[in-house]
């Protein structure tokens, strides 16, 4: 279950100190308030940070551990010690100022709320601040002037004071603490999540970092029109979730979203694991041999590691021995107006993931050109060969992404989506590249069809298959080669021509093919001439006389194989030469 997944992931995380314990979050702040005993604003400091971005540097909000932000709708709620400036300076750009001001008030009254009883100079000082701020009056406070406009622009706001953060005060801490834990809103029940009794939440906690879902934080779980709710029943209590389930898959999920190195993006998937234990060399590891992330290593290593996984053998990795039987999960989230929506959630161990991805790799292995350096065709690469690169929009189709993705780790049938988009652009372009027909070979290894037998399913040219659609592939690159040979400066090839009507008709188009390249061959020196003479005689005994009418798409693919191998093999031989 993911939300049970997701609060072990946020007990791991507290564990190791990596997350705040309930009732406390980060949160992005932009601007400091410092203030002194009696509440008066002194000044104001920026504490931003910088952030490289491609080659810009850009100032982004500095994260925080703060007490943890409420969930807005429509309505008013204040939010303790930090907030944007509706709420602690009474005044924002939203040209309503009569809700500027009940902004103010919420968020006094609640700081007033928790503070009343808090004897310490932090509290005092907080205090104080709101007892003579004049919202009125705050554009002429000269503090405040020179941010004005980003002011208003709805960064957050924290209070400073005598050197710290009010959030850093111990005793303003306990009375944060005190409060939290005292809110027993909603009725008591038993949590779907951990099987304990307790009060359970109305609100869900926001998620942010989804690409394409509200900057403002999107839900995971919502109950938040009539229709979605069971009678008798409103908002959390549908799902009965309790206050600490709540708060600890929702901590989970925004940590994980916020370390941006462990976030894959696969079209509108964002894709994100993790391991049990929150032991961050196994997402380190999954990310440099699944997802093409960069790597100190070198491939060679990459693939030792990867073979020694995936066969159950512990590796060494940065000083920590990986173990593969340690329980991984893998999580595909995708945008749905307020919503999230969850692509797929697996849950296996981490050599059994690897294990599927080293055959994915296995059945992508095919002769590569000589200028090809990649060993192992990455995701992105495999996905890219689906769509126009001259378009403006190069961003394959999200759905197949994301199901392309899943087959692979979970070593299933790769979807029918993958195979068109490739087809499509083979059609399009009439161009078999190293991509495509790594696809082609590892689609039908997979989702196996009579009409592509293993034997036109190998790494490089097989010349001893009998297969017919095979070897009209071969017979149309000889062909293609004889024109080169005695043409070699052509604009328009037989390829640009013919390729698509000679793989599916090639009862039609093979005759005239042939004819014309019995007269280039003519042209040809006598030694260039026997050479290409041979090799077309000996496709031609394969074939005999007579060519099939019409050839499937399968059969097809057989033949984009045949000729991507017999391409392949000339190329080498020139290379060498």
């Amino acid at each position: 279950m993911i939300l049970q997944a997701l609060v072990q992931h946020y007990e791991d995380l507290a564990a190791r100190g990596c997350v705040g314990r309930p009732g406390w979050g980060p949160v992005k702040v932009s601007f400091a308030l410092y203030i002194d005993e009696q509440g008066n604003l002194v000044r104001v400091s920026i504490v931003q940070e910088t952030q490289t971005r491609g080659k810009k540097t850009v100032m982004i909000p500095q994260t925080m551990q703060l007490p943890a932000p409420v969930k807005r709708s429509s309505g008013i709620a204040a939010n303790f010690l930090c907030d944007n400036s509706g709420y602690i300076l009474g005044v924002d750009a939203k040209g309503k100022p009569e809700r500027a001001l009940d902004c103010f008030a919420a968020c006094k009254a609640l700081h007033e709320e928790i503070l009343s009883d808090v004897d310490g100079a932090m509290a005092r000082a907080v205090l104080n601040f709101f007892e003579q701020w004049k919202p009125h009056k705050a554009q002429e406070h000269p503090a405040l002037q020179p941010y004005w406009e980003e002011i208003l622009k709805g960064g957050n706001l924290v209070f400073r004071y005598d050197g710290k953060y009010a959030q850093e005060d111990e005793a303003l801490r306990r009375a944060w603490q005190k409060h939290y834990d005292a809110a027993d809103e909603g009725h008591q029940g038993i949590c779907l999540v951990t099987g304990a009794e307790g009060p359970i939440a109305q609100l869900h906690p926001s998620i942010k970092g989804v690409r394409d879902a509200q900057s403002s934080g999107a839900s995971l779980v919502s109950f938040n029109a009539p229709a979605f709710c069971s009678y008798g029943w409103e908002q959390g209590e549908n799902a009965p979730t309790g206050e600490y389930a709540a708060f600890a898959y929702g901590t989970a999920l925004n940590h994980l979203l916020a370390d941006r190195e462990h976030v894959y993006q696969m079209g509108s998937t964002t894709v994100l694991y993790w391991a049990e234990g929150a032991e961050p060399a196994y997402p380190d590891v999954f990310g440099e041999l699944a997802m093409d992330a960069e790597s100190h290593y070198s491939d060679k290593d990459l693939q030792g590691m990867l073979h020694a996984l995936a066969n159950g053998e512990s590796v060494l990795y940065d000083e920590q021995m990986l173990d593969p039987n340690r329980t991984f999960y893998v999580l595909g989230l995708a945008p749905n107006a307020a919503r999230l929506s969850v692509r797929f959630f697996l849950r296996n161990s981490f050599g059994a993931f690897l294990k599927n991805i080293e055959v994915h790799h296995q059945r992508l292995e095919i002769q590569r050109p000589n200028f090809d350096k990649t060993v192992r065709l990455p995701l992105w690469r495999l996905m890219s060969e689906t769509v126009n690169q001259n378009a403006r929009d190069k961003s394959p189709s999200p759905l197949m992404a994301g199901e392309v993705l899943r087959a692979i780790l979970e070593d299933t049938y790769y979807p029918a989506t993958l195979l068109n988009g490739v087809v499509l652009r083979i059609r399009a372009e009439h161009a078999v590249t190293r991509g495509r027909a790594a696809i082609l070979k590892a689609y039908y290894l997979k989702n196996t069809h009579k009409d592509v037998p293993k034997e036109v399913l190998t790494v490089a040219l097989n010349p001893e298959s009998k297969n017919v659609p095979y070897t009209l592939g071969r017979l149309f690159s000889i062909l293609e080669a004889i024109q080169d040979a005695a043409n070699p400066n052509l604009n328009a090839t037989i390829a640009d021509k013919y390729f698509n009507a000679a793989s599916a008709t090639p009862a039609v188009i093979f005759p005239s093919l042939i004819n014309l390249a019995k007269k280039h061959l003519r042209k040809l020196e006598r030694g260039q001439q026997i050479y290409l003479e041979k090799q077309l005689t000996e496709v031609l005994s394969i074939l005999g006389e007579t060519y099939p009418v019409r050839l499937n798409l399968p059969q097809q693919g057989s033949f984009q194989l045949g000729y991507y191998h017999q391409t392949q093999m000339r190329y080498t031989r020139k290379d060498k030469e």
